[in-house]
């Protein structure tokens, strides 16, 4: 069956996480994606020792194309002007104003192919009081209001240790994208794209928002327990080898805990009979769980729970994580030979439809490696224009 995306192609600018994501997606539904960084390469491409063997970079950008474009350079700007005819969708992530700033921005590459989806994603958006602030991972947490709902209470705000907001942007702007190709195919237009990432993660705080509006006062942060304080047990629990977490949000789940761990009688208990009860006695429940996890391996009671249908799982490391058969068989990872790291677990998409395989994880190229051939398969140019323009620093 043919990939979603066969026969689109995309012009990727993005930087770091947030764009290159959304690019990845592109890529492992089925489009062509041609990664475009300046002459000096991307800055991710070099994060990381050895310098040029950034695994984020690799993890974001196989079975793309890559090419290079001075697109500060008016010579950089005319191949982007007429690349831009012969592509589907631009992508970019750039600070607010960018390519506005060098005649390239939505408008004028419009102007060259009004079928064209323009698509940027930025920290604040393209309207609002805050259209022009610079915004990166960590300072998006903090102004969405993930941070003051993280940690704990008696502790400054904490950030996630993973980029949420940056993926979250780059999830939602292929979503865009995908979304403005079936519009344009009903109608012929192209369409011009904005996704804040501040914007998609308002939808995350909803247990928080829930706490607050039902009592009117800011909701302290619990640590790994529920936000609302209403589910117990709710928390991560010591085991011999390491941590679980656990949760229980329904009575059956906690009848099925207290057998699993050979106790049924503590459900006689008033303290426990019945979520309410519990919740208010939290302290005793996570006391009566973790005495029995503590004793036990991470396997033994992740295997106790899933024969007992609770909903348990190890806090794995991410040496687990990469060596997860689950993750392996489902075709999610799958190792790679990387020149500079050596063997590396890289992902697929998560997008899965049936009776498709994602296409294969071609190695991530090297800078520049296919600017003059996607130059003379999109634009059209001969080898003496080609050499004009690299004369006048075009790529």
């Amino acid at each position: 069956m043919e990939q979603p995306l066969a026969g689109v192609t995309a012009l990727d600018f993005g930087q770091i996480y947030n764009g290159p994501y959304c690019g990845f997606l592109l890529a492992q539904a089925g489009a062509r994606v041609i990664k475009v960084e300046s002459p000096l390469g991307e800055p991710l491409r070099a994060r990381g020792e050895p310098s040029a063997a950034s695994y984020p970079f690799a993890l974001l950008n196989a079975g793309k194309e890559g090419i290079t474009l001075n697109i500060k350079s008016a010579a950089g700007q005319a191949v982007l002007k007429r690349l831009a005819r012969e592509v589907d969708v631009v992508l970019e992530n750039f600070a607010p104003g960018t390519m506005d700033r060098y005649g390239i921005g939505a408008s004028a590459l419009r102007q060259e192919n009004p079928r064209l989806i323009y698509a940027a994603g930025t920290g604040y958006g393209a309207t609002g009081p805050h259209r022009d602030y610079l915004g990166m991972d960590i300072t998006i947490q903090a102004m969405s209001g993930i941070m003051s709902i993280t940690g704990q209470e008696d502790t400054p705000p904490l950030k996630s240790g993973a980029a949420l907001c940056d993926f979250f942007g780059g999830v939602h702007l292929y979503g865009a994208i995908v979304s403005a190709l079936y519009q344009r195919q009903r109608t012929g237009e192209g369409a011009v794209i904005d996704v804040a990432m501040q914007d998609t993660v308002f939808p995350a705080l909803a247990t928080a928002l829930g706490g607050y509006y039902l009592s009117g006062k800011e909701v302290p942060r619990r640590g790994n327990r529920h936000l609302g304080l209403s589910l117990a047990p709710y928390n991560v629990y010591r085991a011999k080898d390491g941590h679980v977490a656990m949760i229980c949000i329904r009575e059956g789940h906690w009848r099925r805990l207290i057998k699993a761990m050979g106790q049924p009688e503590l459900g006689e208990r008033p303290e426990f009979a019945d979520m309410p009860s519990r919740a208010a006695h939290i302290d005793e429940v996570d006391a009566v769980v973790e005495a029995w996890t503590e004793t036990r391996t991470r396997d033994e009671i992740f295997r106790i729970m899933q024969a007992h249908r609770v909903i348990c799982a190890s806090v794995q490391t991410l040496e687990e994580v990469v060596n997860d058969p689950h993750l392996h068989e489902r075709g999610t990872l799958e190792w790679r030979e990387h020149p500079g790291l050596g063997r590396i677990a890289l992902c697929r998409t998560p997008l899965r439809y049936e009776g498709v395989t994602p296409p294969e994880l071609t190695d991530v190229p090297a800078l520049g490696a296919d600017t003059q051939r996607v130059l003379q398969e999109l634009g059209g140019y001969g080898e003496d224009e080609l050499e004009a323009l690299q004369q006048a620093e075009a790529f």
